[in-house]
């Protein structure tokens, strides 16, 4: 199954995730593409990921027939605050050069001339949107018209702040990447902003936020009435609920299981249920 931005490009209804992967991450990705994923996020931050460890897994991917054509890659542009030392661009430069340098080392990183989809890592504002976010976003909008990636996106983000996008950009974002908690409605707030917007919400850390979910005897249940195990019942309730669920499993065994949830659909009971457990 595929979804479609605003802009019309096709992105797949599931990605794998390749923060903390480490010097392990050629060989996950490697995995997660022989079992069925075709979306890789990643981030040129060193932090938490190693992009060019998922590059070499697309090398590798590449002799084995699997081109760059046939996969989607996502991958971030994270401001200095969220950086260590080891930066993808100069520190002195202005944040316009900067993204110009962190882009240019990811397209390197991932051996590709284009990206799909381009994200800012977060804000630099705790709250509202200030002069470094509005520049940092005008140099994301400059890629996307240059066409070196085909959709862009914010990352860890705010409704207040997702609104002002909204409003305020020449593009808003084709894509929402956020950390997803049942306590908090999954995120209702920044999802029913992104519905409105024909935006693309992605869910990330949706099984390690919310590991209350699992203890959960309705999701036991459910799990049981599926004959699935809880980690579909809630990626499969993420994509009912029009969310672009995100997985960073490193069992080869849960990668499949995973993408085997679109085969099955919850009751709107279920569905009803799961919206408010946790809270």
């Amino acid at each position: 199954m595929r979804l479609t931005t605003y802009n019309q490009v096709s992105i797949p209804s599931f990605m794998y995730g390749t923060a903390w992967k480490k010097e392990a991450t050629t060989g996950l990705v490697l995995q997660a593409v022989e079992a069925g994923f075709t979306g890789i996020d990643t981030a040129n931050q060193l932090v938490h990921y190693d992009e060019a460890r998922v590059g070499e897994a697309l090398l590798q991917l590449s002799t084995q027939g699997i081109t760059r054509d046939k996969l989607f890659l996502q991958t971030k542009f994270t401001p200095v605050g969220g950086q260590d030392h080891r930066l993808p661009y100069d520190a002195r430069a202005s944040i316009t050069m900067q993204v110009a340098q962190s882009h240019k080392s990811s397209l390197a990183h991932l051996h590709t001339d284009y990206l799909d989809s381009y994200v800012l890592h977060g804000p630099y504002s705790r709250r509202g949107l200030g002069a470094e976010d509005w520049e940092v976003w005008t140099a994301i909008e400059s890629l996307y018209d240059a066409g070196t990636t085909k959709m862009i996106g914010v990352s860890n983000v705010s409704a207040d702040q997702l609104t002002l996008l909204c409003a305020k950009a020449k593009y808003k974002p084709m894509v929402v990447q956020n950390r997803c908690y049942a306590a908090l409605g999954w995120d209702k707030e920044v999802r029913e902003i992104c519905q409105t917007n024909h935006i693309i919400y992605q869910g990330f850390s949706l099984l390690t936020a919310n590991r209350e979910v699992f203890a959960d005897p309705a999701i036991r249940t459910m799990a049981s009435k599926y004959q699935t195990g809880p980690a579909q019942i809630v990626f499969r309730f993420s994509q009912q609920i029009g969310m672009l669920p995100l997985t960073g499993t490193t069992n080869s065994k849960h990668m499949a299981e995973d993408l085997q949830c679109e085969q099955f659909t919850l009751s709107p009971d279920d569905l009803a249920v799961i919206e408010t457990i946790g809270q």
